[in-house]
């Protein structure tokens, strides 16, 4: 699936990613959107940086984002670009 800057392979998510977005009423779409154009969502700048860095350079992207219930999720797309995970911070 390519949405943006880069295809996200095959999407995955842990059982507790998707607990979290229907207790928010969000759905994963929204954030695999944003994180394939490149929206980073609640990175450092210094983060954002490394994020652009291993876009040119075939490495590993995370993104994270808060819930509208506060929960922080992850997105997370392999240096191949053969998978893409969204997960909570204490699943990883």
């Amino acid at each position: 699936m390519t949405v943006g800057k880069f295809p996200l392979g095959q999407i995955v998510a842990t059982p507790g990613a998707l607990a979290a977005l229907e207790k928010s009423s969000e759905e994963p779409g929204t954030f695999l959107t944003r994180h394939a154009c490149g929206d980073w969502g609640d990175l450092s700048e210094e983060d954002r940086k490394e994020n652009e860095f291993s876009l040119a350079h075939g490495l590993r992207l995370l993104s994270t984002y808060t819930l509208k219930n506060g929960d922080k999720l992850w997105i997370i797309s392999e240096a191949d670009r053969s998978s893409t995970a969204l997960l909570l911070p204490n699943e990883y």
